[in-house]
């Protein structure tokens, strides 16, 4: 296969991961949106019983298999940046989910979001491949990522800007921590990778170490899912965008803490990625203070419906009868005086002696009285 059908595989199959990851992403903003159960055991129950949510999961796996399928057939600094085009996706995806249009805020929100991501991108891949981590730095970043990632879901947002303003606070405190153990999971995924090859720094590990690194990359990958799922309950475009920024710089930094790694250019590529993301930030702050949330729907938790209340219609009166009362309709109310509105009745009328069972009619009818028997004398 030639190079130029290679890079042209390469970009389909990023745009395939792209639009796999977007619709993911969008599926399981509107399943935050809808459930009635927005935290604790019971909102994991409900997730996994929810057909829904599985569709979201394998849509997840399409885009990470198409993914590592451009990587075989396109080089690292391409199949990366095209990556960034989940945002883009998302976008329109979301609103017309939602059934309004995408807001001018958002589209300058994704579009400085895109240019920093690509240019963090661009300046964190490694100059030359980086040796795998060893089984013991695995187990030193992932307890430091566990304790980073704690911090971090379990941060709550306090001041005055309301529920809304604290739910997307703690909705960026998910998702960047979901883009850590994504990064994280693939950090690990190399080191298994190695271990199977036999090309571990440090030896050829046991089973069981090989049992443990699979246990923490299916740890931290389902994780990452499961708490962009939570991140996804402040809307869909700012925690998208933070997700896709904190997973390659949380890569970066163990590349460059552990393995090696630098970024390209030298100085100047410590500068250029300073700037990207600072570009990145820019067009995070633009997509939290748009209002609409990047396409979210309301849901259960955001208050019941401002539908006007039926005006109260004229109530019925209630006649009493010893213990007893009985509602008369407003219909069967004569005159002004309130005395009239009192229609005396047996307690059970079908078994009181020589009355029969009252027929039932259309409009209330006076009350029936029988004749008194004759006497005789006087």
């Amino acid at each position: 296969m030639n190079a130029a059908l290679g890079t042209v595989i390469a970009v389909l199959l990023s745009l395939v991961s792209a639009a796999g990851y977007a619709l993911a992403a969008v599926a399981q903003s509107r399943l935050a949106a809808a459930s009635p159960v927005q935290g604790g055991p019971g909102a994991l129950r409900s997730l996994l019983t929810h057909g829904p949510w599985w569709s979201a999961v394998g849509l997840n796996a399409a885009g990470a298999l198409a993914h590592v399928a451009a990587l075989h057939y396109g080089p690292l600094t391409l199949v990366q940046p095209l990556g960034a085009l989940t945002l883009v996706a998302a976008l329109p995806l979301g609103a017309y989910h939602a059934r309004r249009r995408v807001t001018r805020t958002e589209w300058r929100g994704a579009l400085w979001t895109l240019a920093g991501l690509v240019g963090l991108v661009a300046m964190t891949g490694p100059a030359a491949p980086g040796e795998a981590l060893s089984l013991r730095e695995s187990l030193v970043v992932a307890g430091a990522t566990m304790a980073l990632i704690a911090a971090l879901a379990s941060s709550r947002s306090h001041g005055r800007e309301g529920r809304a303003g604290a739910r997307g606070r703690n909705g960026l405190g998910h998702a960047t921590a979901s883009g850590i153990a994504s990064g994280v999971a693939s950090a690990l995924t190399q080191t298994l990778t190695a271990a199977f090859a036999r090309d571990l720094p440090g030896g050829a590990p046991a089973w069981w170490q090989t049992a443990l690194l699979a246990l923490l990359i299916s740890g931290f990958a389902s994780g990452g899912l499961l708490l962009s799922q939570a991140a996804y309950r402040g809307g869909l475009a700012a925690p998208l965008a933070v997700v896709n920024l904190s997973n390659p710089a949380a890569a970066a930094v163990i590349g460059v803490a552990l393995l090696g790694e630098t970024f390209r250019a030298g100085a100047w590529g410590w500068l250029v990625a300073a700037a990207a993301s600072l570009v990145a930030a820019r067009g995070v702050v633009l997509l939290t203070k748009d209002g609409s949330g990047g396409g979210q729907m309301a849901g259960p938790e955001d208050g019941p419906s401002a539908e006007p209340a039926p005006a109260p219609g004229p109530g019925p009166t209630r006649a009493r009868e010893g213990r007893r009362t009985r509602t008369v309709p407003p219909r069967a109310i004569v005159g002004s005086d309130a005395e009239a509105a009192v229609v005396v009745t047996p307690a059970h009328p079908a078994r009181a002696p020589g009355l029969a069972p009252a027929e039932p009619s259309p409009r209330p009818a006076p009350p029936k009285t029988e004749p008194l028997p004759a006497t005789v004398g006087g």
